[in-house]
């Protein structure tokens, strides 16, 4: 599916009503800005709701568009920062509860596994650069979602990874070195494993890039694929079930446990 407004349902409600009052009363997005003291794409960003409408706008925009009844200021009430963007929410749902869930990493390593250094790294290196505060709230919400590694029941949770991931220093030597510790530690859990692919091979069943694999407390079988700020859920048996083949050889294909573990640790003592 393609990429949506990143904002919560509440935030695209106040747009809605924001909009709806501006339209009433004539005014152009252009004078709505100028009487704000605010650019237009922030205003056209705050009616489809995908950014957060500072305070000043709500009392501002109020006094123009006549909201002598305080539509607005009720609507900002129950304003909420959605805590995922809008393409990753229904996914983050379903992570919250997998039965399992296995994963292959080409570009960076799993959120799941992420140091706090090396997420804000990550998220900080955004493009189109996200603002300071956006960068911490994200990076608190990956860390939130973390707790899967020690929820009770433990889920059976699997990921392989491209070697190349594991040598990029993320951060520098010191945030790099954190975070090869960081994926033996979670190596060590024992409904956790953790392999690599190794740059040896010439050739392997990865080539058509990263998934995620869950198995849901239905014992309904899913995909998940993400690329460039688009995903797509993937429930029809016939997919899954290539993509279950094709992670199966994946395993079969990465290193095992055992060498996967000593690579981390060789690559982190060259550091």
């Amino acid at each position: 599916m393609s990429a949506k407004g990143e904002g919560s349902a509440s935030m695209r409600m106040f747009g809605s009503v924001a909009r709806s009052l501006r339209e009433a009363r004539g005014v152009s997005t252009d004078e709505l800005a100028a009487h704000v003291g605010y650019s237009k794409s922030l205003v056209v960003k705050i009616e489809r709701g995908e950014r957060m409408p500072p305070p000043a706008f709500v009392e501002k925009a109020g006094v123009l568009l006549g909201d002598g009844g305080g539509v607005l200021r009720s609507a900002a009430c129950h304003l909420e920062r959605a805590e995922f963007p809008s393409w990753f929410e229904e996914y983050a749902e379903l992570e919250r509860a997998v039965v399992s869930l296995y994963t292959y990493d080409t570009h960076v390593i799993n959120g799941l596994l992420q140091t706090e250094e090396y997420a804000r790294v990550v998220l900080g290196s955004y493009c189109p650069t996200l603002e300071s505060e956006e960068v911490e709230r994200r990076v608190r919400a990956r860390l939130a979602r973390q707790s899967l590694l020690t929820r009770a029941p433990a889920p059976q949770l699997a990921f392989v990874i491209e070697e190349w991931v594991l040598r990029r220093p993320v951060g520098g030597r010191a945030v790099h070195r954190s975070q090869l510790g960081r994926l033996l530690e979670a190596a060590a859990l024992r409904h956790v494993t953790v392999q690599v692919m190794p740059l040896s091979h010439t050739a392997h069943a990865g080539f058509d890039g990263p998934m995620h694999l869950l198995e849901t407390p239905d014992l309904r079988l899913l995909a998940y694929l993400e690329v460039q700020g688009r995903s797509v859920l993937v429930d029809g048996r016939n997919e899954v079930s290539k993509l279950h083949q094709r992670y199966a050889m994946i395993r079969s294909q990465a290193l095992s446990v055992g060498d996967s573990a000593r690579v981390i640790e060789q690559i982190a003592g060259e550091l």
